[in-house]
């Protein structure tokens, strides 16, 4: 008998990952499914042997409060209410009397239709639905303890500690005291100490729902509750046109059709394009507020004036940069696709040398560089979207235009897997979790550029992952000591680079010398115990990276 052979937590870990996805396709082509049916069951178990970081004690019977707070920011309020989530296309929800719903953390419209029934518009791809489901099926696991902490073993009654939260819910102001004792009883009824509820109650509080932590607790518990006492079960349904459009690139399409329209009218489409996928704010600053903010900032150096421009409290300042903006060329486009992703243009032959914080080479207009700046994808949405960006653009009278892309730049965010918050990576090559897809390429930026800036600097391979939710540090482990040489883990990259090389390499839609730049900065260590994203933001920790990471592309831009 040869010996047993046994797999490790990270191949375990892998197989997880791989049968939630694979079960997440097949529930999707079978339009629904039932969180405590069989195929739900399937999910829950799949994600209670990854344990993912970001879900912290997932697996243990106290309730996880940190997970809880991400995964509702991430979610539509109220959907801790509902028995039926429905899952939908983008199918005129707009034009209803129903009030969009947008979560804090993600840009997606939900409906709130009746009092047992949320719609959530997808939009973005699949992706966004590996995204709600890994979320639903958290929630579901949850609420799951919630009922087994306070249904008494073999009967239809409750704890005595649910009773009080009950009456505590249905009131309709609760003073200082009885606030107090009812999260004493939630205490008990999650396993957690009064500090640690007392905590997440206030991060839970809103000024029109002070209470809201007591009612999402009430709620993912009575649903739970209801369900093994009477049977009426909970259900995800995928709608018939979801299903039927899903990897049609419909709003990709849309978009970048709408772009394409806005370039020829501009007479911008035979220009020099710099496309660049950030955020909206840096590469605006970045050129116009030193000269904006002259008078608010006589003797500052530009990094404080960022830090102020971040500020919520500064919307007056905003809009004096983005109204000497709009004056020096450029052209806003807020995203009437549906694929949330709003874009900047700018045409630097009609920015004024004085107005700029860069220097402008006298050369003729047509080859002055227009500036492309589109607002984050989301996971296989940047393949959607670029890829559509990239393809010829046929005009009303039947004329071929192609779209004249000098190079693409891609910064953003990224967990790492050496270093902590607002470290940089330059990425050398682009895998894909789970299969040995791999995409190397040619960086233009490199560590040598973001030496001497008081920040680390890693140079390696970045691994694109298929959700943020699904990791854990026996994973992340492999892929940093593995001969792989992984630097950390986002969610685009592969999918950016694919569209950039069937573009150039194989459609020639594009030509094959354009240039690409990827540099992420650091937004949590998973390998850290408390530095992972459900820690919370970075604040101003993530100005001096993003903005240097924009210096460096700008002048790479306005050098070449």
């Amino acid at each position: 008998m040869g010996k047993a052979i046994t797999t490790t937590r990270a191949q375990e870990s892998t197989n997880a990952i791989e049968r939630m996805y694979i079960t997440m396709r097949h529930l999707f082509n079978r339009g629904f499914y039932k969180p405590n049916g069989v195929s739900g069951e399937a999910l829950k178990n799949a994600l209670l042997q990854l344990r993912p970081e970001i879900y912290g004690s997932l697996g243990e019977d106290k309730a996880e409060l940190s997970g809880l707070i991400y995964v509702l920011e991430r979610l539509p309020e109220g959907i801790e209410q509902c028995s039926f989530i429905n899952l939908t296309s983008d199918e005129g929800y707009g034009i209803s009397h129903i009030s969009p719903i947008i979560p804090p953390k993600r840009r997606r419209n939900c409906y709130r239709i009746d009092k047992e029934q949320m719609n959530i518009e997808i939009t973005r791809g699949r992706s966004d639905i590996y995204d709600i489901l890994t979320h639903l099926t958290f929630l579901f696991i949850e609420s799951e303890k919630i009922c087994k902490r306070v249904l008494i073993t073999d009967t239809e009654r409750t704890i005595r500690d649910w009773a009080k939260l009950e009456a505590a819910v249905q009131k309709e102001e609760l003073t200082q005291a009885e606030r107090e004792i009812s999260l004493i009883h939630t205490a008990n009824i999650l396993g957690r100490s009064f500090e640690e509820i007392l905590e997440v109650y206030k991060n839970f509080s809103t000024e029109n729902n002070p209470d809201r932590f007591l009612n999402v607790i009430y709620w993912l518990g009575k649903l739970a509750i209801d369900e093994e006492i009477s049977g009426e079960k909970r259900a995800v349904t995928f709608s018939a046109l979801l299903r039927e459009r899903l990897g049609h690139h419909i709003h990709g399409e849309r978009w970048a059709n709408n772009i394409k329209e806005v370039l020829i009218k501009n007479n911008l489409m035979h220009r020099p394009i710099h496309i660049i996928s950030a955020n909206m704010h840096s590469v605006m600053n970045s050129l116009f507020a030193k000269a904006a903010l002259k008078k608010e900032f006589p003797n500052t150096d530009s990094l404080e004036i960022f830090e102020a421009l971040s500020s919520s409290g500064n919307g007056a300042l905003r809009k004096k940069v983005s109204d000497l903006a709009v004056k020096n060329g450029m052209i806003i486009m807020d995203d009437t696709s549906g694929t949330n992703i709003d874009v900047q243009i700018f045409d630097t032959a009609k920015i004024k040398v004085d107005n700029c914080s860069y220097e402008f080479s006298e050369e003729d207009v047509d080859k002055k560089p227009v500036i492309f700046v589109m607002d984050y994808a989301f996971g296989e949405q940047a393949y959607e979207t670029i890829d559509e960006l990239l393809k010829p653009y046929s005009t009303k009278e039947n004329n071929v235009s192609l779209i004249n892309v000098d190079s693409v730049s891609i910064m953003g965010k990224a967990g790492i897997l050496e270093g902590g918050k607002g470290d940089l990576m330059i990425p050398s090559a682009h895998i894909f979790e789970g299969t040995a897809d791999n995409y190397p390429f040619k960086n233009e930026l490199c560590a040598k550029d973001f030496e001497g800036y008081g920040l680390e600097v890693f140079e390696g391979t970045m691994v694109t992952v298929l959700g943020t939710s699904l990791q854990n540090k026996d994973i992340l482990k492999f892929f940093h000591k593995s001969t792989w040489n992984v630097i950390g883990l986002e969610m685009e990259g592969v999918h950016y680079q694919k569209a950039i090389q069937s573009a150039s390499k194989i459609r020639k839609s594009i030509g094959e010398d354009v240039k690409v730049r990827y540099a992420y900065y650091a937004s949590d260590n998973p390998l850290e115990t408390g530095s992972t994203l459900a820690s919370g933001g970075l604040g101003t920790t993530g100005v001096k990276p993003t903005y240097l990471i924009t210096d460096k592309i700008l002048k790479q831009i306005f050098n070449t």
